[in-house]
């Protein structure tokens, strides 16, 4: 009887604990996307503004926020902000946001375990490992959540979803910026502008 009361508690912590975590990311999922619309004034903070849009946009898991077209239009004003500091910027809080997903599937497997678009990613990330991570971050999808959750309930090492996630994320936010630097002329040029 002694040895089976030990375990009772932790079984508890860990069931709140999994239950805590997904609550507190579908609150912020939810408070993020009630101030969307407020995002856009971030856009005068500079790179700060720049970091925490991201991190906004990607802590989002159920409801899609969109930075992307923020980023290109933010690589388009090469004359007050760099290119490279953009991608570095939107990279670090697109990185720091995706945690929301990790912790998703660190905590509540269960959640998401039977949707076919989750055994793909987890499939994926079985096979390949944070080479998934890294170039699922860099192809602009809404379904890197997914991937997020995937690395979570496979207990990937928090540092290598991480490092992963911030390598395609700065990639990809590079080329966006860049994208947004060079093609912003090009296209009020072709409109007459």
């Amino acid at each position: 009887m002694s040895s089976s009361t030990p375990a009772r508690p932790r079984n508890w912590r860990v069931i709140f604990a999994r239950i805590a975590i997904v609550v507190v990311v579908l609150g912020l999922t939810v408070l993020f996307y009630l101030i969307r619309d407020q995002v856009e004034t971030l856009r005068r903070f500079g790179y700060p503004g720049i970091f925490l849009i991201n991190v906004i946009a990607s802590g989002s898991i159920v409801l899609p926020i969109p930075a992307l077209p923020f980023v290109f239009a933010m690589g388009a004003a090469t004359e007050i902000y760099s290119v490279f500091w953009i991608g570095v910027a939107a990279g670090l809080g697109s990185t720091l946001g995706e945690m929301s997903g990790y912790a998703a599937g660190f905590s509540g497997q269960a959640l998401v375990e039977n949707m076919p678009s989750y055994r793909r990613f987890h499939d994926w990330t079985v096979r390949y490992g944070v080479l998934t991570i890294i170039v699922l971050a860099i192809i602009p999808n809404p379904f890197f959540d997914m991937a997020g959750i995937a690395a979570g309930t496979l207990r990937m090492p928090l540092w290598k979803f991480f490092l992963g996630t911030l390598i395609g994320k700065l990639i990809k936010m590079w080329i966006v910026a860049y994208a947004g630097a060079h093609s912003i002329g090009w296209i009020a040029r072709m409109m007459g502008l």
